[in-house]
């Protein structure tokens, strides 16, 4: 888009973000509040292939690897290539067709956090896994395979999320982390959501939830920990939040 640039590393803008990746089904709430603030908005399409809970949610369907390379799920790919390549970006075919249940459905649910790729590799799409290496990104190997669900990216050093396992992990390599208790995001026809699943950064210091979490028991250590990362949070809707799978951003502004 008209000046507009691309994000250095992926998930993490340094400027105001112009384009994201949502859910196709979010909520209109979520969408126009986000387009009020100037973004324009991708939306996902479904993956007949998936369990209806998460068949349209962006974080599973791709994964943006570097700058300008997103890589994208078969089972989506003619549908969403077009849409990227008209923004300028690159689309890549994955090797591994999503498939309903876990584990055949995480393959490209990757978190990325500075020069971090955080998954349970073993199940990692291997197009994806072969360009990550190309980066020379240091790989966190996890147990929880629906790592970026898990995993909301507050900045380049710091995460919340409800994973004992990811935490334990991630904090050997320095990157501060807030434990939370688990649920309290909503995801139809399912118990719970993920906290990673219900956010996105919207620039260097905001990040957007996808609805309240005032009723998180939690919710006072998640203010306190966004504030001491110098983080403001945007609540898209005043409804609790709910996993949509990630907005990811693709695109911010040159200035």
């Amino acid at each position: 888009m008209k000046n507009s640039i691309y994000l250095e590393i992926p998930f993490i803008p340094k400027k105001t973000v112009t384009t994201m990746i949502i859910d196709g089904r979010a909520p209109a709430i979520v969408s126009n509040s986000l387009e009020k603030m100037g973004i324009h908005i991708l939306k996902a399409p479904c993956c007949e292939e998936l369990y209806p809970a998460i068949s349209y949610h962006p974080d599973i369907l791709l994964h943006p690897v570097n700058e300008r390379d997103i890589v994208i799920a078969p089972n989506v790919y003619n549908e969403l290539a077009p849409v990227i390549t008209q923004l300028g970006l690159h689309a890549i075919r994955g090797n591994t067709n999503l498939k309903s249940n876990y584990p055949h459905n995480i393959a490209y649910n990757v978190a990325r956090l500075s020069n971090f790729a955080i998954h349970c590799f073993k199940y990692t799409d291997p197009i994806l896994l072969e360009l990550l290496q190309q980066q020379g990104v240091e790989f966190i190997d996890v147990k929880q395979g629906y790592s970026k669900c898990s995993i909301c990216i507050v900045n380049e050093r710091a995460i919340i999320t409800a994973d004992h396992g990811i935490a334990k992990a991630v904090k050997k390599h320095g990157i501060e982390t807030l434990l939370i208790s688990p649920g309290y995001i909503s995801l139809t026809g399912l118990s719970y959501g993920f906290i990673g699943g219900a956010s996105g950064l919207l620039g260097k210091d905001q990040i957007a939830f996808s609805g309240k979490l005032t009723h998180h028991p939690d919710y006072g250590r998640i203010i306190n920990f966004l504030d001491e990362q110098q983080m403001n949070p945007i609540f898209l809707s005043d409804d609790e939040a709910i996993d949509i799978g990630s907005m990811i951003p693709i695109l911010q502004m040159a200035a």
